[in-house]
């Protein structure tokens, strides 16, 4: 009986430690890409931030309102 929760506890762990060290990988590998997208895409990165800043700030005006009316 104790071996068999004893053998239970290690699949568990094996399990826990292969998903940790998947996601890390995973982590890592989602980090490099989002860096190397940003390094070749910066003039567009610039231009989509741009284009957004105009909505952004209409978005901020009218919250900045809703929240002076109460």
């Amino acid at each position: 009986m104790a071996e068999e929760v004893k053998q239970e506890e290690t699949k568990t762990d094996v399990k826990k430690i292969f998903s940790t060290i998947l996601k890390v990988i995973l982590g890592l590998a989602f980090l490099v890409l989002g860096v190397v997208a940003i390094v070749s895409w910066w003039s567009d990165l610039l231009l989509v931030v741009k284009g957004c800043l105009g909505l952004f700030l209409i978005l901020a005006g009218v919250i900045t309102l809703a929240i002076a009316k109460e």
